[in-house]
C-alpha cells in the first residue's frame, strides 16, 4: 500500500467498512466512526488515506489513517463503553494528529511491492 493512497478497511466477519461522517461520537464528543455497507460495498465516506513516511506502508511502521472526506484522523483515546460491550474503547475521528492516532499492524497478510512499483532506477555505464 502506498503512502497517500486511499483505501477501505473492511471487517472480515461482518463485511462492513470503517466509515465516518460529521456526527458527534457518544463518549468523547469527537467525530463518530462506525461500520457501514454490505460485503465491502459502501460509499465515499468509507475511504481513508494512508498517512506514513516513505513510499510504502511498511510492516513494522506506525501509520495514520485520515478520512478522505472530513480530514479527521482515526483515533482512540481511552473512553470505554459500559454497554453493549463492557470495556470496549470508543474509536473516533480527531481533527488534529497526535499520539492517539498512530496504528500498527499486529497480524494479517503482508505483501511486498511488485517489481513494477519499485522506485529504484537502474542504469548501466556505457
Amino acid at each position: 500500500v502506498r503512502c497517500g493512497q486511499a483505501i477501505r478497511l473492511t471487517h472480515l466477519g461482518t463485511g462492513r467498512n470503517l466509515h465516518s461522517h460529521r456526527f458527534t461520537s457518544p463518549l468523547s464528543g469527537n467525530q463518530e466512526v462506525s461500520a457501514f455497507g454490505e460485503a465491502g460495498e459502501g460509499d465515499y465516506l468509507d475511504d481513508w488515506t494512508v498517512v506514513c513516511s516513505g513510499t510504502y506502508w511498511v510492516r513494522d511502521d506506525e501509520v495514520r489513517f485520515q478520512h478522505t472526506s472530513t480530514d479527521v484522523f482515526l483515533s482512540v483515546t481511552g473512553e470505554q463503553y459500559g454497554r453493549p460491550i463492557h470495556g470496549q474503547k470508543e474509536v473516533h475521528g480527531m481533527a488534529a494528529s497526535s499520539q492517539n492516532n498512530y496504528w500498527k499492524v499486529m497480524e494479517g497478510i503482508f505483501m511486498q511491492p511488485s517489481e513494477a512499483f519499485q522506485t529504484e532506477q537502474y542504469h548501466a555505464e556505457l
